[in-house]
């Protein structure tokens, strides 16, 4: 049926078996356009083939030969695609717009390189020697604070330069926190109560991004996890979960980088992998999707996926323990791959409800993609920028001073947008919260030092 000629997949199947395995859902849509009021693209361009029926019908005509991959059409709308999925849940017929697109996105990689600048970054995280020296550079610039002056003061021409070195200010920690004082400051140790809790055992994923510029969420989540009866053990040999790569179109590094961690998980022997990225927690409960075709893996990449859960609802379903008074005013903004791809809405808000004194507002049409996705805001900045710069003025509009959203690009993009916008208003992680109302409740060492650049 498939006219698409496709390099071959582990276990034999080409990427044009994959497709017709997926035909059923490809043409499940029936194009009752529900998806049109949820798409970003559509929203701003008002174009039939910037939204996902329209994208989903330039996919029908690949595979049945009647579109060329390598066409302009082709090429244009469905690099545009954020990948948010929010037409998912609104979709009646439940068509699987993510993994179609991934695939349709490999079309168009094989039929046509992707431009300079998208095979650079996808490079930076395909090896792990190229991505501990990017984060390291990355690190030492952040830390000299030039990174912050020049997203203040560059020129707009600059954009993408300037909107790099914003989103590697937005990833600094500290900053944001206020002092407490001695009416909120209790002497509870960590281990009061844990007799009443489950221990499980957790492997944390590390990440990419995560390990090399936010490693104090990923200790802030490991003691959080601690005070809820969740041990973090030490996984080796993992890395880069795939899901740049994979939204790329580029499935076999994406594969490759889902076995390694497969392999390092698998020998670390934990109950739970616990994810604080929703990007990195989307495609990792997908590799089973992934690896399908996969003889050695297929199987053992269902058991994996099974046991992947996004932090927040690994402390849901803990508690989570109740802190300390932390009086900020804060907004939240849910990262489109934990609410529509994940489809987890409310485990945030049990984390956000252990915080006494917490002013949480929602964001307006927080639902809605803030622009980053991935790479996206880099490589459209023109178009990823309208879309981030909507989010902004709501982030704005909340008066909060401070931002919790959990992903680590959600909090670069939006972060970077704020600091260029001249907002005083921080980028923070929901665990980071969570941390300081532990802190201050006595449930580990005192506050530590540091802050923003």
């Amino acid at each position: 049926m498939s006219a698409v000629a496709s390099e071959p997949a582990p276990g034999g199947a080409t990427l044009a078996d994959v497709i017709a395995r997926e035909e059923e859902g490809l043409l499940a849509c029936v194009h009752c356009g529900f998806c049109l009021t949820a798409c970003p693209t559509y929203a701003r361009l008002g174009d039939e083939n910037d939204s996902p029926r329209g994208r989903l019908y330039l996919m029908k005509a690949v595979v049945e030969g009647r579109l060329e991959a390598g066409s302009d059409a082709f090429q244009t709308h469905i690099d545009r695609c954020l990948g948010c999925r929010a037409c998912e849940p609104v979709c009646p017929s439940g068509v699987p717009y993510g993994r179609l697109l991934e695939l349709a996105r490999a079309e168009a990689v094989q039929a046509k390189r992707p431009g300079l600048l998208t095979r650079l970054l996808l490079g930076v995280f395909g090896a792990r020697w190229t991505t501990n020296l990017a984060m390291v550079g990355g690190r030492t610039f952040r830390a000299t604070g030039l990174a912050r002056l020049a997203a203040r003061t560059l020129p707009d021409f600059l954009g993408k330069a300037r909107l790099g070195l914003a989103m590697l200010a937005a990833s600094n920690p500290g900053g944001w926190e206020p002092e407490a004082d001695a009416s909120e400051r209790s002497e509870r140790s960590p281990s009061d109560g844990l007799g009443e809790l489950v221990r499980r055992r957790a492997g944390l994923l590390l990440g990419c991004v995560q390990a090399g510029l936010f490693s104090h969420v990923n200790e802030a989540t490991e003691r959080v996890l601690g005070v809820n009866g969740v041990e973090s053990v030490p996984v080796r040999n993992q890395g880069c979960c795939g899901a740049l790569h994979a939204h790329a179109g580029e499935l076999a590094t994406a594969r490759s980088l889902a076995r390694r961690n497969i392999d390092a998980f698998d020998a670390a022997g934990v109950d739970v992998i616990v994810v604080n990225a929703a990007g990195c927690g989307s495609i990792m409960k997908e590799y089973g999707h992934l690896l399908a075709d996969d003889p050695e893996y297929a199987e053992r990449s269902v058991r994996f996926s099974s046991a992947v859960r996004d932090v927040s609802e690994v402390l849901a379903d803990a508690g989570p323990r109740r802190g300390a008074p932390l009086p900020i005013r804060a907004a939240w903004d849910a990262p489109c791959h934990l609410l529509h791809a994940q489809g987890v809405a409310s485990p945030p808000q049990a984390v956000f409800a252990a915080i006494p004194e917490l002013d949480l507002v929602e964001v307006e049409n927080s639902a809605e993609c803030c622009g980053g996705a991935g790479i996206y805001g880099l490589v459209h900045e023109e178009l990823g920028g309208r879309i981030g710069g909507d989010k902004v003025s709501a982030v704005v509009d909340t008066r909060a001073s401070v931002l919790a959203t959990g992903n680590a690009g959600c909090i670069m993009q939006i972060g970077a947008g704020l600091l260029i916008a001249g907002s005083d208003t921080v980028a923070v992680h929901p665990v980071e919260l969570l941390d300081a109302s532990y802190r201050r409740a006595g449930f580990y060492g005192p506050k530590r030092t540091g802050g923003r650049d």
